[in-house]
């Protein structure tokens, strides 16, 4: 079925992972619900930057996902998560690293959007966050009993009504990492991009591999040519370099969609002007319904 290439476009992801038979069921209405928050942004005129902010604080909030209320713990017991925005028409970028007890770090990221540094790292990026009055919380909060060991990144990203792009990104850490380990996830060109010119991606997945292989940069760089789904396709294929498990997913600014894991699991949400909202657990489901 040939896609309706107008108006905005939201997509985002719950993560590259194994997905529990008994969770699929959550994953489903966790992308569902961010899709949603997203999508009423949009829809009211909103820009790409406040669509993909709204739609990555429902999935921090969410605990199925290892993104702020979910996240896991690193080797000392402490929880680090990483965050970034980018902006597709100015090219600016902020980002946060191994930065503890933050309730929603994708909104301490927005907040850097238009500072000098482009990422802010550890006691540097809390306090940061604390002197432009982000929500600060216990530790405490941001566990859950259920949590799994994990490295599904949430992430999102979006064409306005404008035209303009953005991209976003958020996680919790990996299950005992080195304290101060950071992934993929706030770095350009690796865990993410978003450029007016060509497109938008964001990533999930084992980040060093991901980072030794700049995923995102070289997906942005061949929608400047072709597809978003061949790029995407590329990019997982070039993995078998360095190993890992990856997803992720990608749209040019004509509006076309790309999307492709090397994980058993890959949770999507694709929302559109005018159309309906769709969940997907594995790239399959959506070619079954393209």
């Amino acid at each position: 079925m040939q896609e309706d290439l107008t108006g905005w476009v939201l997509v985002l992801h719950g993560g590259a992972k194994s997905i529990d038979p008994m969770k699929e069921a959550a994953n489903r209405a966790g992308c569902l619900d961010a899709l949603a928050a997203g999508a009423a942004m949009l829809r009211a005129g909103a820009s790409a930057l406040d669509a993909v902010e709204a739609a990555i604080r429902v999935l921090e909030d969410d605990p199925t996902f290892n993104a702020g209320r979910g996240s896991v713990r690193n080797s000392d017991g402490e929880v680090e998560m990483d965050a970034a925005l980018m902006d597709g028409a100015t090219l600016d970028l902020g980002g946060v690293a191994a930065i503890r007890a933050v309730r929603h770090p994708v909104s301490i990221a927005r907040l850097m959007l238009r500072e000098t540094p482009t990422l802010l790292v550890a006691e540097g990026a809390r306090s940061f966050a604390a002197a432009r009055g982000a929500e600060l919380c216990q530790p405490a909060e941001l566990l859950v009993p259920e949590t799994e060991p994990a490295h599904d990144t949430v992430g999102c990203i979006a064409l306005d009504s404008r035209g303009h792009l953005a991209a976003g990104t958020s996680t919790g850490g990996l299950e005992g990492c080195h304290p101060g380990r950071v992934g993929d996830s706030p770095l350009p060109g690796c865990g993410l991009y978003a450029d007016d010119a060509a497109g938008a991606t964001v990533f999930s997945g084992d980040g060093e591999s991901i980072s030794r292989s700049l995923l995102a940069a070289r997906v942005v760089q061949g929608m400047e040519t072709g597809g978003p789904q061949a790029s995407m396709e590329a990019a997982i294929a070039r993995l078998s370099r360095t190993g890992g498990e990856a997803g992720g997913i990608a749209l040019d600014r004509m509006g076309r969609i790309g999307w492709a894991h090397n994980s058993q699991h890959f949770a999507v949400g694709i929302a559109r002007e005018g159309g309906e909202l769709r969940a997907f657990l594995h790239r399959d489901e959506d070619a079954r319904h393209g």
